[in-house]
């Protein structure tokens, strides 16, 4: 077992944990957002240890936009044998196939937003009465104004203006016939918070999250890897750089640092130099001031 030197990574751990369990306990049809991302793989580890010995009291559901980073679904293919646990993967391709949703048009066009119905089609299929999160207060402005319990309606919108109180860490999941609630037990954690814990933890990640020499191209101030899903366009040079990712997502948005740190010691001193969220370099943040909030409202993530 690790030596917890730093004492408030294991309150941060004890209020994460609870929250789960509260959530396993008030809700009837819960399930974990899984996007291989770090922060949804730090919820899957602490959701093992909420209930071990037993296995995970919900599934894992991966919404996929069909453009991802071949590393992430490698990884989530694996943790998904390692743990046992049941994976739902709800496909973007096949709500456009479908005629849910249509595919965004021109040079900055992006399946984020088409992530929104695809998610709460999902939801609605599956019966889910709670979508558990990774997001954090610190990482976003919109993210800063969310409950633990974040309740939404029956449109899967979400009211800034009208959330409950939380007082004593008393979570009031209620609801209406059609409602449901997302659920963020890292609420407080910080960028630095979730590194300290991965290391003490000795967690692994994808090779993403570490340095590596990649082609890319600098579109609108955003490092972007060259891939199946992103060439450069006319009056774009390749690069090649060593870059490494602060967060994980659809791989035409998911912007790349300039960084040589291999190993989460050197992760650990670039965040805590850092002046810039980690979403500082997510290009579907970047479209406008209030981007996030907005898809938010419509019932994203």
């Amino acid at each position: 077992m690790p030596d917890y030197t730093l004492t408030h990574l294991k309150q941060l751990e004890s209020e994460a944990i609870f929250v789960l369990r509260e959530t396993a306990a008030q809700f009837e049809r819960p399930v974990l957002m899984f996007s291989g991302g770090k922060d949804s793989i730090l919820m899957t580890y602490l959701a093992k240890k909420a209930f071990w010995p037993a296995k995970l009291p919900f599934p894992l559901l991966h919404v996929d936009t069909g453009h991802n980073f071949p590393e992430t679904i490698e990884y989530r293919d694996r943790l998904v044998e390692d743990t046992g646990a049941n994976l739902v993967v709800a496909s973007v391709q096949k709500a456009i196939d479908e005629g849910r949703v249509v595919e965004e048009k021109g040079p900055n066009a992006s399946r984020n937003a088409l992530q929104i119905q695809t998610l709460l089609d999902c939801l609605e299929e599956g019966q889910y009465d709670a979508a558990l999160g990774g997001g954090r207060r610190d990482e976003e402005k919109a993210r800063a104004k969310e409950r633990f319990f974040s309740h939404r309606d029956e449109f899967g919108q979400w009211d800034p203006k009208n959330q409950r109180p939380e007082l004593w860490n008393i979570f009031n999941g209620k609801m209406g016939i059609g409602e449901h609630f997302r659920v963020f037990p890292l609420s407080n954690w910080t960028e630095m918070d979730v590194w300290q814990y991965i290391k003490l933890e000795e967690i692994e990640l994808p090779s993403l999250y570490y340095s590596h020499e990649r082609d890319v191209v600098i579109r609108n101030g955003v490092i972007l890897a060259v891939s199946e899903f992103v060439q450069p366009r006319e009056g774009e040079a390749v690069e090649k750089k060593l870059i490494r990712f602060r967060t994980m997502g659809d791989a035409t948005i998911t912007g790349a640092v300039e960084s040589t740190a291999s190993a989460i010691d050197g992760i650990i001193e670039e965040v805590a130099a850092a002046r810039e969220t980690e979403r500082g370099n997510r290009a579907d943040d970047k479209r406008s001031e209030s981007a996030m909030e907005d898809r938010k409202k419509q019932g994203y993530f």
